[in-house]
């Protein structure tokens, strides 16, 4: 039996995992799909103080308090962040870490210094706006080229995320670097804008492990299956 440790990114929530984690736990793993503080079913929680630290110690406060090692830990867009936080504080309960069209941060960077300028510019922008200065609205699914059948659900489900996340610069210590088993998925039908490609180009220069799959942004709601698959390769 595999641990997988499955991180949604920015807006959404356990939800958007619930295909692949039915398939994952129908194969006999143990699976864990942590929603981030403030977001999704969470969502009662969010304040000006929730940021990248705080979602970093979601995911390491559920290791501890579950127990876990040996896990498979993949993030997704802005939970790249997180699990880039979380792995490097506890690599030796790590098994494979897999970045799911998602940031491949450096220490002491945060998320806007990985989007272009004008992208940053525009959600400080909203934030202040129409989110009360420190929330931002969610990016819509038809943006992330989501398939049709899933546009309303999703834009249904996610919920704001507190600007602080994406301002607040990742601390990483180099325990990140132990960890050998590291994987980097690009969706290819996403690529309009996309600051994932340059991400992928940073985990080649790392010498990880590279996958592409024909899918929107959202690669769990495209194209579960194939991610499944892939997962289950781990274990």
């Amino acid at each position: 039996m595999a641990i997988y440790v499955l991180v949604h990114g920015a807006w959404h929530g356990s939800w958007c995992w619930k295909r692949v984690r039915t398939a994952l736990q129908a194969a006999g793993h143990e699976v864990f799909t942590p929603t981030l503080t403030g977001i999704g079913e969470r969502s009662h929680l969010i304040s000006p103080g929730v940021n990248l630290s705080t979602h970093i110690a979601d995911v390491v406060n559920l290791f501890r308090w579950e127990e876990l090692s040996n896990v498979i830990l993949c993030g997704h867009s802005y939970g790249g962040f997180v699990i880039s936080g979380a792995a490097d504080s506890m690599p030796e309960r790590i098994h494979a870490l897999v970045y799911l069209d998602a940031f491949v941060p450096e220490n002491g960077e945060c998320l806007f210094d990985l989007v272009p300028q004008e992208q940053a510019d525009d959600t400080r922008r909203q934030a202040q706006t129409t989110g009360e200065g420190w929330k931002v609205a969610p990016i819509s699914a038809e943006i992330f080229n989501v398939n049709p059948r899933d546009r309303a659900w999703m834009n249904a489900q996610c919920t704001p995320q507190p600007l602080a996340c994406f301002e607040e610069r990742v601390k990483l210590t180099g325990g990140l670097d132990r960890i050998r088993d590291v994987t980097h998925i690009l969706a290819t039908g996403f690529r309009e804008g996309s600051p994932f490609p340059a991400c992928h180009e940073r985990a080649k220069a790392r010498r990880w492990k590279l996958r592409t799959m024909a899918s929107g942004h959202d690669v769990m709601l495209d194209a579960p299956d194939e991610l499944t698959a892939f997962l289950l390769e781990f274990a």
